[in-house]
């Protein structure tokens, strides 16, 4: 698989305008593919990645980019791009400002869903893909996945939505806020280097871990040992520690905020007569898939979503591990999403 699998960037030159005014002078898009697109052009399949993953859809979403997997590299021609406002090759805060020289930091352009599908645009123009076999996205993918299906219905023939809703609803961009207020509280956030609010950025993910798995999930893994000692130390905390650490050490806080900002100006029905208006431009089939744990985007708000769409399909992952269980229980994803593109009508050029 490693000789099919490709790390590139496309730059594009010119002026990128932006949905809450100013603009970008051009841009950078890193992105990775995985397996060769066949000679008819219609056998890609596009993942939109959640909030602090990358391009390497192997890398954080193990055993799906396998043969056999609903992202085998052998049948299909896989593209993930890294989204614009992230750290990992596109632009964003920590990219070069033109007009001064330096890191854009806190003064990043403001960006939405709408911007980041808009850089998604380009790329697949760039690489000819005027039919891609399926869009898939969960999370805050699946943000960019809903959007991106109503900009451009005729682009796609299938989607799959993962864990995710056509708007940013107050619970979740209370989430956000709360994750914002533990960055803005390190006083070392808005100086200049890329090492700013990394204390801040630690505890966010702590916060956000909780949302992400849920009670069950942390009652299943992080027990402590019973015994008749008083600990001096627990398991649950070790790991929330460990986990802001991990994202500190491969993430920035003003990418992270820049995203969750992102996130929160999500609303498919915005200038489209409501959301309901919205779904109905989705004209390919949609299956929509709901975890039974997930605490912010649940079942019965995954089932709604699929009701307002046509030709779309409702399923359900049984999942002690919440939103996460999008990365863990992929066996599930597999024999639901395979028997999903089983379904889908041959393409006629």
């Amino acid at each position: 698989m490693d000789n099919q699998t490709k790390f590139l960037t496309y730059n594009y030159p010119e002026n990128f305008s932006l949905e809450r005014g100013g603009s970008l002078p051009g841009i950078r898009i890193a992105y990775h593919t995985f397996g060769h697109l066949n000679k008819d052009g219609d056998n890609c399949i596009w993942v939109c990645h959640a909030l602090t993953a990358n391009s390497d859809v192997a890398d954080w979403w193990p055993n799906t980019v396998v043969p056999e997997g609903f992202l085998d590299p052998d049948k299909y021609f896989i593209v993930c791009a890294n989204i614009l406002g992230s750290c990992y090759g596109t632009t964003g805060p920590l990219s070069i400002n033109p007009e001064t020289g330096e890191p854009w930091y806190d003064t990043f352009p403001k960006l939405t869903i709408r911007d980041v599908v808009k850089a998604h645009i380009l790329l697949a123009d760039h690489l000819k893909l005027k039919s891609i076999f399926s869009l898939i996205g969960s999370s805050v993918g699946g943000f960019q996945a809903i959007e991106w299906a109503v900009m451009q219905p005729e682009r796609f023939r299938s989607v799959v939505l993962i864990a995710t809703a056509a708007f940013a609803s107050p619970w979740t961009i209370a989430i956000d806020e709360t994750q914002r207020m533990s960055i803005f509280a390190d006083k070392t956030y808005g100086e200049k280097n890329p090492d700013a609010g990394k204390d801040g950025l630690a505890a966010a993910r702590a916060i956000g871990l909780l949302t992400y798995r849920g009670g069950k999930g942390y009652n299943l893994t992080q027990q402590d040992q019973h015994t008749d000692e008083v600990p001096d130390y627990h398991r649950a905390c070790s790991y929330q520690r460990h986990q802001g650490d991990k994202l500190v050490k491969r993430f920035d806080a003003y990418s992270y905020v820049t995203i969750l900002d992102t996130f929160d100006t999500h609303n498919v029905g915005r200038g489209r007569n409501g959301i309901a208006e919205a779904l109905k431009l989705i004209t390919c089939p949609v299956v929509c898939v709901g975890i039974t744990t997930d605490m912010i985007f649940t079942p019965e708000e995954m089932r709604a979503l699929s009701d307002m769409i046509p030709n779309s399909s409702y399923k359900e992952i049984s999942s002690q591990f919440g939103h996460d269980g999008f990365l863990v229980e992929y066996s599930l994803l597999k024999s639901i999403i395979n028997d999903f593109f089983s379904t889908i009508p041959p393409h006629h050029p």
